[in-house]
Formats: C-alpha cells, sequence, structure tokens
C-alpha cells in the first residue's frame, strides 16, 4: 500500500470545511485514511506524547493543531486504548466512566465492625474506653450539645492504662426512643482477640455483640479539605449506612460504611477508588497512628500516642479500664516521649526494618524506636527533645538510614 506524504494529510485535515457535513465527517475522513496509512514525518519534528506514540514538534505543528490531534488519537488506538478519548489535563478517565476530576479517594480499609446493639450498649462502652459514649446517646437525643457526633475515637487499655485496641465508634440509632445501636470499628488482625476482651467484661450486661459482615468500611480523602467539600460528601451520603467525618483530625477526610454490595461510587459520584497503600502514605505522612503496627497491644502508652490531640480521650467522663495511670500522666503534664511522622533517606520495604529498630543520635544515644511504615514513610516514637536533630535508624549491625522527623501540622500549638 502505498504511503501518503504529510502534505497530503494536511491537506484533507484544512479542507474540511470544504465537504458536506462539516467538521465531524471530515475529521471521521482523515482517522479513517490515518489509520489505513502511516504518514511520514521528518526525525527532527517529532517526539513522544503521553500516551507513547510520537507527535510532530511543536515548530511544525503548533500552526495545524487539528493534525497534531488526530496523530495523538491514532497513536492511542494502536495500543488499543479506549476510542472515546481525551487529551490533555481534563482527559484523566476515573472509575465510573466519567472524564472529570475525583473529587475524593475512596480507600478499602483492613478494619472490621462490630456491631453492639440493646438497652445497655452504651453503658458497657463507656466503663471500657477512654472516650465518653455518652456523647453519642446525647446526639441521639435530638437538640443536645453541639459537638455531640455520629462517631468518637477511643482505646481500649488494660488494667495498667497500656493500649490494646483502637477503636472508632458509629452511632446508628437516631434518637433515645430507639433502641443503642452503635457500630465499632477495629484492626481485623485483632477482631478475634477483641471479642474475647469484651466477652470477659459483658457478664449480664443486656448487650448483644456480633460481627457485621454484610458492611464495607472505607475512607474518603477528599481532594480539598474545605466546609464546602464536607457539605457535598454530606449531601451526597444518602445510600451510605453511615458517612461522617473522621473524629480524629481533620485531614483524615471521612468515614464510609456502606452495605457489601454496595459501591462507594453509588454513594459519592465523584469519587474514584485508590490504593489502600496510598492511604497508609497519607496516614503516615499526616501522622495519624492506626491498627495493631502503629499501636502494639499492651505496649504503647495513650498519651505518648498523642490521644488526646485525636479527640480520643475524656478526662471528666469518670473511671474505665487504665484510667489511674492515664490520668496521672496527664495532671502532671510531662511526656517526653511521642509518636511522631518520619521520612527516611531511602525507601524501605517493613519487613527488612526489625520491629522495634532502634533511632539513635549521630553520638550514637538513643533518642527513641521506629513503629512502622511504607516505603520511606512511617512513625516512630521519639524523645521531643531529639525531633530537630540528626538522627539514624539502626537496622542491623554498622547498617544506618538516616531519618528525618516532623511536627505534624495538626498538632496544637504549644501555649507562648
Amino acid at each position: 500500500m502505498m504511503q501518503r506524504d504529510y502534505p497530503d494529510l494536511l491537506s484533507m485535515a484544512l479542507s474540511k470545511k470544504e465537504r458536506p457535513g462539516g467538521c465531524a465527517q471530515g475529521r471521521k475522513g482523515v482517522l479513517s485514511l490515518r489509520l489505513r496509512t502511516r504518514p511520514r514525518f521528518p526525525p527532527s519534528t517529532l517526539r513522544h506524547t503521553q500516551y507513547g506514540g510520537r507527535e510532530a514538534g511543536a515548530s511544525t505543528l503548533g500552526t495545524f493543531p487539528r493534525v497534531a490531534m488526530l496523530v495523538r488519537a491514532s497513536a492511542a488506538l494502536r495500543r488499543g486504548l479506549p476510542r472515546r478519548l481525551r487529551f490533555g489535563s481534563e482527559g484523566r478517565r476515573l472509575s465510573g466512566g466519567r472524564g472529570e476530576e475525583a473529587t475524593a479517594g475512596c480507600f478499602p480499609l483492613n478494619r472490621a465492625l462490630l456491631r453492639f446493639q440493646g438497652p445497655e450498649a452504651v453503658t458497657f462502652l463507656q466503663g471500657l474506653l477512654t472516650n465518653d459514649v455518652t456523647r453519642l446517646a446525647a446526639a441521639a437525643a435530638g437538640g443536645g450539645a453541639a459537638d455531640a457526633p455520629r462517631a468518637i475515637y477511643a482505646h481500649a487499655l488494660n488494667v495498667q492504662g497500656r493500649c490494646l485496641y483502637d477503636v472508632i465508634l458509629y452511632r446508628i440509632h437516631e434518637n433515645q426512643q430507639e433502641e443503642p445501636h452503635i457500630l465499632l470499628e477495629c484492626d481485623a488482625g485483632v477482631l478475634e482477640s477483641l471479642q474475647k476482651h469484651l466477652k470477659l467484661y459483658k457478664i449480664r450486661r443486656k448487650v448483644n455483640i456480633a460481627p457485621c459482615l454484610d458492611l464495607s468500611l472505607w475512607a474518603v480523602i477528599p481532594k480539598e479539605l474545605s466546609q464546602e467539600g464536607a457539605c457535598k460528601l454530606q449531601q451526597c451520603a444518602g445510600k451510605a449506612v453511615v458517612a461522617t467525618p473522621d473524629p480524629r483530625v481533620g485531614a483524615m477526610g471521612w468515614r464510609l460504611i456502606t452495605s457489601k454490595g454496595t459501591e462507594p461510587l453509588e454513594v459519592l459520584p465523584g469519587c474514584q477508588i485508590g490504593n489502600v497503600q496510598d492511604y497508609h502514605r497519607h496516614r503516615y505522612k499526616q501522622g495519624v497512628p492506626e491498627g495493631i503496627k502503629d499501636l502494639p497491644s499492651g505496649i504503647a502508652l495513650p498519651l505518648e500516642s498523642n490521644l488526646t490531640y485525636m479527640n480520643g480521650i475524656s478526662f471528666t467522663k469518670g473511671c474505665y479500664i487504665g484510667q489511674e495511670l492515664t490520668a496521672r500522666t496527664h495532671h502532671m503534664g510531662v511526656i517526653r516521649k511521642r509518636l511522631v511522622p518520619i521520612q527516611l533517606s531511602t525507601p524501605m520495604s517493613s519487613e527488612s526494618i526489625p520491629e522495634g529498630a532502634e533511632i539513635v543520635l549521630e553520638s550514637g544515644k538513643p533518642a527513641g524506636k521506629y513503629r512502622a511504615g511504607v516505603d520511606e514513610l512511617g512513625m516512630a516514637l521519639l524523645r521531643l527533645a531529639n525531633i530537630n536533630e540528626p538522627l539514624r535508624l539502626k537496622i542491623s549491625g554498622d547498617l544506618h538510614v538516616r531519618v528525618t522527623a516532623s511536627i505534624p501540622k495538626w498538632w496544637p500549638k504549644p501555649a507562648d
């Protein structure tokens, strides 16, 4: 088959106005020809496009934008991409089939849900968790306190005051006339252990506890964290079981609970389903611990884990398991170590870093311990006095990796 010269293809594109049917018919004719024949371009005028094809240099095709578009389209078709193409920054196609910018990312979480239902559900949880669970009941009363939430964050402690489980509670019942109905979110890896812990203290309480196998949990991170964006999410969340701001930190976006068969795109049309690793990277950048790796059971202390900063504890609620040590530490006001976000000088897999690896100063003096992370991002328990100093993570023997620690922006500012 004869190859057409570049001027022939150009003349066809520029003469579309002379054809009946206008632009649409002319472009179709050129594209059909482009698929049958391959025009020759001078090597000096070609460069790679974002689709992997080649387009003519700006000096030549800048005068003929229609031809440039046809060349890019044909390159994409050769690679087997969909025929419905968009070009430039507006052409990023998202899950759901719409060529629009995503308003939020939805991430499936490896977290489990437990259902608490019964007249004594609130009383039962109140004696086990660090936060004031009665605030959920106050929200259901209607016309209650302005800070009465749909969800609260808390820890379950052992008798020594160390963290066992980090949880988020969600209120399902809407008013006091309904039977208390609460969902509890926890790390999926400790679900069985948590159920045993709850059974130990349940005794004869009038509360039913059961796993929620028919529900899915998602984290929603809006593209822009603003009041307007939050309102849009709230308006779109009618099909969700629960859609509420993350009770820990505003930067963590929203929590979304849906029925097992419901896709997030049905609830939030403008969202895009993302990789859960990206969620963890965002979380580590923000310095928000979550799960058994960040908060090892029986080891982590709630105040060193920034529970106060994340709205996860009440110092006025009364007694709960592990309260004594926690309250004493709080009232003494001396917390020398905290969990902070860190960045390694080189990405490393979590398997290559020993559990509880030591972080030291340049002099070799201990400064803290590594907790968990993803690639170059992670969290470490560090002495506050050493955060701004040069730090090194001891991997094994003489192998060290440089570490940079930082203070999250959402931490409260110290008093002057």
